[in-house]
């Protein structure tokens, strides 16, 4: 029966949940109730500060429960805390750690910042990185630094004071990275320091080396034309203009060894880079026409040899030629203190001719005995050593350098420092174009693995590890950064005054690109060095690499001609140059590039203009005419033109001066009236003649400018 009672009891219950009064929540409802349920972030880390410790507040009812099994405590939620009826030491200390322990940045100031405007970063700021943290272009950033007067691309660093302004532009608040991952304050820090070069090598260890050796001389001396010759290669016909324009390297067997070569441009503009070629070579080959002598660049080839004490060795080329004068030559060597074998002095002189293939065997000969006497060796276990003499951005490949490897073995997988970049080897090409696995001393070779386009001219040192090799980096661009901060701008006399005048130079903004760094270092030097008081060339930008859809957003901004030297425009950069209306002009030889620069330089001067006076004429009446007045003047002095300028005197004042628009003799209009002749003139619209007015003609002529 009580089963029978149940039963009744129970299906009437069930009735009842579905009553009017007990229904069920909507869905809206039950939404509604859930989310006010729910702790918020900002609830979460309210009670991770607030321990529950507050004297005022009533105490919350703990919210850990026990099992029946295990007797622990068992959290609600992970990021909570124990109640405060647990021990007070424990709370304390807990609260301790919870603040060492919690970024900066997590914790909501009094003031209410927003944690979303707060950009954190560590240096080096890379402008394009910050510009992806604020979700900006990176074009738009560098129109705000061309705003504060800093020229950058997209890939390069700024210093932190620098990003903070930009920052506070588009409404973020800048903040430097104070800590590093797994750092603290009772963490050492590495010092991290580039191999020093040995000083001494055990003898077991040295190595002989193929000799390095320089053609250098004046331009169109014939020094690729004799490499050609050696190389059995084309080299010459492939340069521009028929000049070589950046150091090539060459690995050429002679005989049982090998010989490297380094050709270097002849024109004046390259003079750091044959300097360059002197520093790294054991012999220079100096090439004289016998038909020219020596020249401008002849004569500063012989000076670099001479400053890096290297051996020197003349080549007297084109002895094919009629002209060819071998005597001339050696008499001037001479005057240069180079005193020929065959006057008694110690240089050898070789008569050679790259067209015919003359005396090149007897300049390998003497070559290979000079390197015997200089005995090169080297320590191909030592760290690695080398020098860039070359460095360019290649399409599909990045950043690619040459360089000559000086001690030690270069291979693939090396990390090195070079100046303040670092980088890894990934990839090493002989001269041939063939890929290689390693370099020993004296060897060319050109690597694919750097970070950034290193400067001509450093120094490839290699490190234990990448990581090693980054940091290092790091710090030596940070230092480089401090010092330009550290060494501000003097001012001088003259740009205080030309301030206060309103004056200065006109500025002729330029943006480089080059297939070659040196080339464009030389470009660059070559144009900063025409002297000029009235105006001034100011390179943005000037390095290797196709000219990019950045470089013409930048020439746009700073209202500045991009030049491509041996370089192509990608295909977005065509189109942004269309529609920013931005100058590109291309070029492959490197003097019609100056002369062009030199001309644009000369048209940003406003022409000066000289007044000259041809004539004078006396007012004797002034009668009217149908639309005014007209002065009847007789000739005083010269002569009176229509086509010049005249203007009224009236004692010594001037009234009136403008252009000529009526002059007669009796009733025909003339051209010109000469002295003593009477005739009628009137002056554009003036009416206001008198009688002794004098009436002075003359002419405008424009000052050829200079520089």
């Amino acid at each position: 029966m009580a089963d029978q009672d149940k039963a009744p009891k129970a299906k009437k219950e069930s009735l009842d949940l579905i009553s009017d009064e007990d229904k069920k929540p909507s869905r809206r409802e039950r939404q509604r109730e859930e989310a006010s349920m729910v702790k918020t972030v900002a609830d979460d880390k309210k009670e991770a500060l607030d321990l529950g410790i507050d004297d005022d507040s009533p105490k919350k009812k703990s919210t850990v429960r026990k099992t029946e099994n295990s007797g622990k405590d068992i959290l609600p939620s992970i990021s909570g805390f124990p109640s405060v009826e647990r021990d007070p030491d424990f709370i304390k200390a807990s609260k301790i750690v919870a603040e060492s322990d919690a970024p900066a940045e997590e914790v909501e100031d009094e003031s209410g910042s927003i944690e979303g405007n707060v950009i954190s970063i560590k240096p080096p700021i890379i402008i394009s990185d910050l510009a992806e943290k604020m979700g900006l272009k990176g074009f738009e950033l560098m129109k705000d630094l061309i705003s504060l007067e800093i020229f950058a691309a997209p890939n390069q660093a700024i210093e932190p004071d620098i990003a903070e302004k930009i920052c506070e532009i588009h409404g973020f608040v800048f903040e430097r990275e104070k800590r590093e991952k797994g750092g603290g304050v009772h963490k050492e820090q590495e010092v991290i320091v580039e191999p020093e070069r040995e000083k001494e090598t055990p003898e077991v260890q040295m190595a002989y080396r193929p000799p390095i050796i320089t053609f250098m001389g004046h331009v169109d001396h014939g020094k690729t034309s004799l490499l050609d010759y050696i190389r059995k290669s084309k080299v010459a016909s492939g340069e521009a203009g028929g000049i070589t324009q950046h150091v090539g390297a060459y690995s050429v067997p002679v005989g049982e060894s090998s010989v490297t070569f380094l050709d270097t441009p002849g024109h004046a503009i390259f003079s750091k880079m044959r300097s360059r070629g002197a520093d790294v070579t054991d012999i220079v080959v100096v090439i004289v026409a016998a038909d020219d002598g020596i020249m401008p660049q002849t004569r500063e080839a012989i000076e670099h040899a001479k400053k890096a004490g290297k051996t020197i060795i003349v080549a007297i080329n084109k002895m094919d030629l009629p002209a060819a004068d071998p005597m001339r030559v050696m008499t001037q060597l001479m005057e240069h203190e180079l005193v020929p074998s065959e006057m008694g002095g110690d240089i050898e002189c070789i008569k050679v001719s790259a067209s015919t293939g003359e005396g090149v065997n007897e300049l390998l000969d003497l070559m290979a005995l000079q390197a015997e006497v200089l005995e090169l060796r080297a320590n191909p276990k030592a760290n690695v050593r080398a020098s860039v003499i070359e460095a360019s951005v290649k399409q599909g490949r990045g950043v690619t350098a040459t360089v000559i490897v000086e001690n030690g073995t270069l291979k693939v997988g090396q990390a090195f420092i070079c100046g303040p970049f670092s980088g890894k080897v990934k990839l090493l090409n002989n001269d041939k174009g063939e890929s290689i696995k390693e370099a020993g001393p004296s060897m060319p070779v050109e690597i694919l693995g750097f970070a950034e386009l290193p400067n001509v001219g450093d120094s490839l040192v290699g490190m234990d590890n990448e990581r090693a090799a980054k940091k290092l980096s790091d710090e030596r661009q940070t230092e480089r950064r401090q010092k330009r901060l550290v060494q501000p701008k003097k001012s001088r006399l003259e740009d205080m005054m030309q301030a206060v005048t309103g004056g200065g130079k006109s500025q002729l903004k330029l943006i480089l690109r080059s297939d070659v760094q040196g080339t464009a270092e030389a470009i660059k030097n070559a144009i900063e060095d025409i002297e000029s008081e009235k105006v001034e060339a100011n390179f943005l930008i000037a390095g290797a690499g196709a000219i990019t859809e950045s470089d013409i957003l930048m020439a746009s901004s700073a209202d500045a001609i991009v030049l491509g030297f041996n370089v192509k425009v990608e295909g977005k950069a065509v189109k942004a140059a269309k529609a920013e209306g931005v100058q590109v002009k291309l070029y492959s030889i490197v003097y019609e590039l100056i002369d062009q620069v030199t001309e644009s330089m000369l048209g940003l001067l406003v022409p000066e203009v000289r007044e000259s006076i041809i004539g004078r004429a006396l007012v004797k009446q002034v009668f009217k005419v149908n639309k005014g007045r007209a002065a009847g003047c007789i000739v005083k002095s010269g002569k009176v033109s229509r086509e010049a300028h005249a203007r009224v005197l009236r004692g010594k004042q001037p009234v009136f001066d403008g252009k000529m628009s009526t002059l007669r003799r009796h009733l025909d209009e003339v051209d010109e009236v000469k002295n003593g002749i009477e005739c009628g003139i009137r002056l554009g619209s003036f009416d206001e003649y008198e009688e002794g007015d004098v009436i002075e003609c003359y002419t405008l002529d424009k000052v050829p400018v200079t520089l």
